[in-house]
């Protein structure tokens, strides 16, 4: 459902409470937000809009909150809407021609746009215009609708998907990275005051710890910690309460789930550590191929538990050691568990 919101107005809930307003209250990613400091700072002196951003990365690392940034710090008003939920280009020029001008359309999952609404993007993007065919049959013609300057932000988590086309007229492309422990603290540490819970500094590093480097999960642990305080400590966030909720949870100290050590398992135990196609192992625990790929994979890869290579997927002897399973090379290269 598409949404109408003012980019400077207050956010009453815990979710948008816990998103920052401005890019000075915005902790991590430091180059992406000095440029597009810049980028603002620019557009705003030649009273333009900003030129279309593509933000691109796993899920739950900001892109929905830089977005509601750009329009905050633009002072102009922020549209929302989800790639699937544009079915025809008729839905789309309807979003269009409620812009005003300097106005920031946000579509997020925009690698799934159907073709046709695509194509209808591309003069919206360039020339600000659309053209809309009425009538039927001989009375068939083609109508060209002036739009307003505006900014479109397109969100993804797979840019790999994006044609070449859309991905070409996109004048700022940035791709958001996982987060430094330090910077997770930080996150811990203001969602805690946001939501008035006391926390000692080692329960924020074992939440910050565990969080995957991804604020969104960082956000959710801390949830899920401070309602084992309210019970049992008062409400306050012990290092003790943090660590003993945390494994009840199930989630490990490298921040790997029940998913992740099924994964990891599946590989080790049915394939001989791989290399094993994707498909195969996602039938082999009775997960989603795409959600692995997705939401799992992108970490795994980042701390070294996992190898992609042209023939599949390749448990690392690091992972075998988190694991406490024995890892042997054996004369060709391939794994001995």
């Amino acid at each position: 459902m598409n949404r109408l919101v003012d980019g400077h107005a207050d956010q009453r809930d815990d979710d948008a409470s816990l998103r920052p307003q401005t890019l000075a209250e915005y902790i991590g990613q430091k180059d992406l937000k000095e440029n597009l400091a810049v980028f603002i700072e620019a557009a705003k002196q030649r009273e333009e809009a900003l030129d279309h951003v593509l933000l691109y990365g796993p899920p739950g690392l900001g892109k929905t909150t830089l977005s509601y940034i750009l329009a905050h710090e633009m002072g102009t008003n922020i549209k929302t809407a989800s790639g699937p939920s544009i079915e025809k280009s008729g839905d789309l020029a309807a979003i269009l021609s409620q812009l005003e001008p300097g106005d920031i359309l946000f579509i997020d999952e925009i690698h799934r746009l159907p073709k046709q609404v695509e194509e209808v993007l591309y003069p919206a993007m360039e020339d600000f215009c659309i053209d809309i065919v009425v009538g039927k049959d001989a009375a068939v013609r083609s109508i060209r609708l002036d739009l307003p300057p505006f900014t479109l932000v397109g969100a993804t988590t797979r840019a790999g998907d994006l044609s070449a086309p859309l991905r070409d007229r996109f004048g700022i492309v940035n791709q958001l990275q996982f987060y430094h422990l330090d910077e997770l603290c930080k996150i811990v540490s203001r969602t805690a005051k946001v939501m008035g819970n006391e926390i000692a500094e080692g329960a924020v590093m074992e939440i910050a710890r565990r969080s995957r480097g991804t604020p969104r999960i960082a956000n959710r642990l801390f949830r899920r910690v401070r309602d084992f305080a309210q019970v049992m400590n008062d409400g306050v966030v012990s290092e003790e309460i943090a660590t003993m909720a945390l494994d009840r949870l199930k989630v490990d100290h490298m921040g790997l789930d029940d998913v992740d050590h099924k994964y990891l398992r599946g590989i080790i135990e049915r394939f001989k550590g791989g290399p094993v196609g994707m498909e195969a192992i996602a039938s082999s625990i009775g997960e989603e191929a795409m959600t692995l790929e997705d939401v799992y994979e992108p970490y795994l890869l980042q701390i070294g538990f996992i190898n992609r290579t042209p023939r599949g997927r390749v448990v690392t002897a690091k992972a075998y050691q988190h694991l406490g399973i024995a890892y042997q090379d054996d004369l060709f290269g391939g794994k001995l568990p």
